[in-house]
């Protein structure tokens, strides 16, 4: 192979841009959520279990309104959210529990110049306030649950991010960990990856399974993309 040629698929390998879900994939706070949604369902005398909070990783805020106030949350669904976003807020401002490997991606990625969006089911003021909290511009643009019509699993949030980047989604990766997740990301025609954490993934849907970001590179992403995308993949090295 010409060093030309070795150049020009290198190049085309190369993700447009890595999409980034935000709770339980770059932050570990789904146990936040989950200990603001107990703490809600107790003071208005219900029962909230470990299976209720784990239905709702990866949903939307609205739909896990309804779910509380089925459950016997006597608010309305902006009341709920807006406790929920305070009580997790409250917690990460002690606390900011990083999942493995996510912000050395990030700045691996950042280091490259690959286009980066954080695509998440959090409102706004939330992603936000993450985002600045890490010690380099991490990110391109935030899509918010607060800033889509329709919350994952569908592919609005993904589709968002990919159009105001200015790429194909069928060109990005997508990096999920949940299985609401990971199906709004497979839709929008990303290459998904899915690291399982609290919601167990299935072992065979079309994405690529991972336990942790730690042993994850650019270059790991730029093989999972063009192995989605049906092309041989440049191997290890090769020049």
């Amino acid at each position: 192979m010409t060093d030309s040629t070795a150049e020009r698929l290198r190049a085309e390998i190369i993700p447009a841009a890595v999409l980034w879900d935000m709770d339980g994939t770059l932050v570990d706070t789904e146990p936040y959520w989950q200990e603001s949604q107990v703490a809600l369902v107790a003071e208005h005398d219900g029962v909230w279990s470990q299976e209720d909070g784990d239905s709702l990783i990866g949903s939307s805020l609205w739909h896990s309104a309804k779910v509380l106030q089925d459950h016997g949350v006597d608010l309305t669904a902006q009341e709920i959210i807006d406790r929920m976003t305070d009580d997790v807020l409250e917690r990460v401002r002690v606390h900011v529990p990083w999942r493995p490997g996510a912000r050395e991606l990030l700045r691996e990625l950042r280091d490259a110049g690959i286009p980066t969006a954080l695509v998440t089911m959090s409102f706004r003021r939330m992603a936000v306030e993450i985002v600045e909290i890490i010690d380099f511009p991490a990110f391109d643009l935030v899509v918010a649950g607060d800033e889509v019509e329709h919350g994952k699993p569908h592919p609005e949030a993904y589709l968002t991010a990919a159009a105001k980047l200015g790429v194909d989604p069928r060109h990005c990766v997508a990096i999920e960990d949940s299985p609401t997740g990971l199906a709004a990301a497979m839709a929008s025609g990303a290459a998904t990856i899915g690291v399982e954490h609290h919601a167990p993934l299935p072992q065979d849907g079309g994405f690529t399974h991972r336990h942790s970001l730690s042993d994850v590179s650019l270059s790991e992403l730029s093989r999972i993309l063009h192995s989605a995308r049906g092309l041989d993949v440049l191997p290890e090295g090769d020049s």
